[in-house]
C-alpha cells in the first residue's frame, strides 16, 4: 500500500467522523512529508530507522508508514475501517444520493476549513462528484477569516488555474455570504457577479426578533445574486447546542420560490437544517434545493448520504435538487 494514500485515507476517515483536528492535521502533514519524499527515500529512512526524524512524522504516523512499506494495511486504517463498515448503512434517500453530481458549500483553509483548496477539490472528484463549489466565507465574519475582496479575487485566480489541471472536474467559484442584520449582503457587488454560486447565511445575530428576521431573510433571497440560502434557522444541535431562529417559514419560502432562491439542505451532524417540519413547509411552498455538506475538511465531503434521507423523508423531489444538475444547468440557472 502507498503510504501517502495510507495516511490521507485515514485523514478522511478520522475528518469523517469528527474527530480532533490536531489528529487529522498530524496524518494529512504526515502524508505531505512523505510526498515530498525523493523516490525510495522513505523506504531507505526506515530502513536506516531514522523516519521520524523528518519534521512532520511522529511515532503512530511513522508506523503507518512502515506497515505500508511492507504491503501491510496499517493497523490503525484497519481499525478506522472497520468502525466506518460498523455504522448503520443509511438506507433512505439512496437512490436521490445516486443522483446527486455535485455539492454546493465548502470551505477551505482560506477561511476557516482545515485543508487546502487543492485537497477539497481533489477528494470532490475523488468521491465522483463532477463539480463543487468553492464557498469560504466573508470579511464580516472575522472569526472565521471571512475573505477581503482582495483575497476572495486571489482565490478566482486560484480556481482558474486548478481548473486548467481537473478537467472533467470543475470547482466552481463562489462564496458563503454573510445576511447583514439589514437584509444586505457581504461583499462588493463586482464580486457578487464574478462568483459562480452565492450561498447567503446569518452568523449574527440570530436571536433577533420574528418579524424583522423575517425580513431580513427575505431581503437576502430575493437578492439578485443569491443562489442559496445556508442553514436557515442556524441551530445547532451538539454540545450545549443553539435554539433556532424564529421567522416566518411561509414567507421567507414563498420568497426563494419566487425569487428561485435553493433552501439548503444542510448535512452536517450537528446543524440537520432546515429541521423536518420546515423542511415539508419549503416542499410545500415549491422551492429548489440544495444538498449540501458545508465541509470544513476532505472527510466531511461524504456527509450528503444523511441529507438524501432527510429528503426524501419529507417528499422533496429530486428534479428540484440543484445539486443533481450538471454545472452546466446549475451555471445557467445561479447567472
Amino acid at each position: 500500500m502507498d503510504p501517502v494514500t495510507a495516511l490521507r485515507r485515514i485523514a478522511f476517515l478520522l475528518e469523517r467522523s469528527q474527530a480532533a483536528t490536531y489528529r487529522v492535521k498530524a496524518f494529512r502533514t504526515a502524508a505531505a512529508a512523505v510526498d515530498a519524499m525523493a523516490a525510495g527515500e522513505a523506504a531507505e529512512r526506515v530502513a536506516a530507522k531514522s523516519l521520524e526524524r523528518v519534521p512532520g512524522i511522529g511515532p503512530r504516523t511513522a508506523e503507518v508508514i512502515r506497515e505500508a512499506l511492507a504491503g501491510k494495511t496499517p493497523g490503525y486504517l484497519d481499525r478506522l475501517e472497520k468502525e466506518a463498515a460498523a455504522e448503520p448503512p443509511v438506507e433512505a434517500g439512496e437512490d436521490l444520493f445516486a443522483r446527486l453530481t455535485g455539492d454546493c458549500h465548502m470551505h477551505s483553509d482560506w477561511s476557516d476549513g482545515g485543508s487546502p483548496i487543492e485537497e477539497m477539490g481533489r477528494t470532490a472528484a475523488e468521491l465522483g462528484h463532477a463539480w463543487a463549489v468553492l464557498t469560504d466565507h466573508s470579511p464580516r465574519l472575522t472569526v472565521a477569516k471571512g475573505l477581503s475582496p482582495e483575497r476572495l479575487r486571489e482565490q478566482l485566480e486560484v480556481v482558474e488555474r486548478l481548473n486548467e489541471e481537473w478537467a472533467p472536474f470543475r470547482l466552481l467559484t463562489g462564496i458563503e455570504c454573510d445576511i447583514l442584520p439589514d437584509g444586505s449582503l457581504d461583499q462588493e457587488d463586482e464580486l457578487l457577479e464574478r462568483v459562480d454560486v452565492v450561498v447567503v447565511s446569518v452568523h449574527s445575530k440570530l436571536r433577533m426578533d420574528p418579524a424583522p428576521m423575517t425580513r431580513r431573510l427575505e431581503a437576502a433571497v430575493r437578492h439578485p445574486r443569491a443562489d442559496v440560502l445556508g442553514h436557515c434557522t442556524g441551530r445547532l444541535l451538539d454540545g450545549r447546542g443553539r435554539p433556532e431562529s424564529r421567522f416566518d417559514a411561509d414567507r421567507v419560502f414563498a420568497a426563494c420560490a419566487e425569487a428561485g432562491t435553493a433552501v439548503e439542505i444542510n448535512c452536517r451532524p450537528e446543524r440537520q437544517d432546515p429541521p423536518l417540519r420546515l423542511l415539508r413547509a419549503a416542499v410545500a411552498a415549491g422551492t429548489l434545493f440544495s444538498i449540501d455538506t458545508d465541509a470544513h475538511a476532505p472527510g466531511q465531503l461524504d456527509w450528503q448520504r444523511s441529507g438524501c434521507a432527510r429528503a426524501e423523508e419529507c417528499g422533496v423531489p429530486a428534479d428540484r435538487v440543484v445539486t443533481t444538475w450538471s454545472a452546466e444547468r446549475l451555471l445557467e440557472w445561479a447567472g
